[in-house]
């Protein structure tokens, strides 16, 4: 038989998910002070209102969430949102406006 069946020698040589964020927050430069929220992705939420007497497993309950076998964690910093409205350019003209 080859390997080491050992499992604490094979978790500790790989970075753990603490590790792994905190390696990735300091090559973009994060602060502490920074606004951060952590949200799931790849999820859906049932939007309609089913008949009472509806099967459960094909017509789940409004509001009902479900999360995807592909979910994801997604983790933005609110601080550094480069959000910017747009600005209207009087010199752009439509194609459609033209004569």
């Amino acid at each position: 038989m080859t390997g080491n069946l050992e499992p604490e020698e094979r978790v500790m040589s790989q970075p753990g998910i603490i590790e792994q964020i905190s390696a990735v927050v300091e090559k973009l430069g994060w602060e502490s002070g920074d606004d951060i929220a952590v949200e799931i992705g790849g999820m859906s939420v049932t939007g309609t209102a089913t008949h009472p007497d509806a099967n459960p497993k094909w017509a789940k309950p409004f509001g009902t969430i479900t999360y995807q076998k592909d979910a994801f964690i997604v983790i933005k910093n609110r601080t550094r949102t480069p959000f910017e409205p747009s600005k209207y350019n009087s010199e752009l003209k439509a194609h459609h406006a033209e004569p």
